[in-house]
């Protein structure tokens, strides 16, 4: 297997493009349960260039019914991303100032639950500047949100065959 280098620049152009509206190649799930790790897994696909076509435990989409957990789960993409040994992008996680752009940010309660998955698109003045579905948002600093609980996601490459 081929460790190839994520593209960062090719995962924020898109974010870019479809920060405020939808790539009609992806179901929008914003009145099912909400849109925001889909949009970040369309992202780092940008990036990747590499799906994970195992069932149920990988990361891909083909339609709105074939897809994996981990395309459109928030703990499903992490718990892929950063436990990954097959193809595609894989991570580990960071503190929030190793964050760099194309990186995922997962907010969460203080529980520990988990419930929204922003993208890192920038840097402004010491803060992350973060890009959006369900309430669609392209630069907006990650310290306008209200959680509690916050994980850096950092991606270290892409895995090919």
């Amino acid at each position: 297997m081929k460790i190839l280098n994520y593209d960062r620049e090719s995962a924020v152009a898109y974010a870019k493009r479809w920060a405020f509206s939808r790539n009609l190649a992806f179901y929008d799930f914003s009145r099912i349960g909400g849109d925001c790790t889909n949009f970040a897994s369309q992202c780092i696909y940008a990036g990747a260039k590499v799906m994970n076509f195992t069932p149920t435990f990988g990361w891909y989409y083909r339609s709105v019914n074939d897809r994996t957990p981990s395309w459109t789960g928030v703990e499903y993409l992490y718990n892929f991303l950063v436990g990954n040994d097959g193809a595609g992008p894989f991570a580990e996680e960071v503190a929030l100032d190793k964050l760099e752009a194309g990186d995922i940010v997962q907010l969460g309660t203080g529980t520990g639950d988990f419930y929204h998955s922003p993208v890192v698109v920038g840097f402004a003045r010491g803060r992350i500047l973060v890009a959006a579905h369900s309430y669609d948002a392209y630069d907006k600093p990650l310290s306008s949100y209200n959680f509690a609980m916050a994980r850096g996601i950092h991606i270290l490459g892409v895995k090919s065959d």
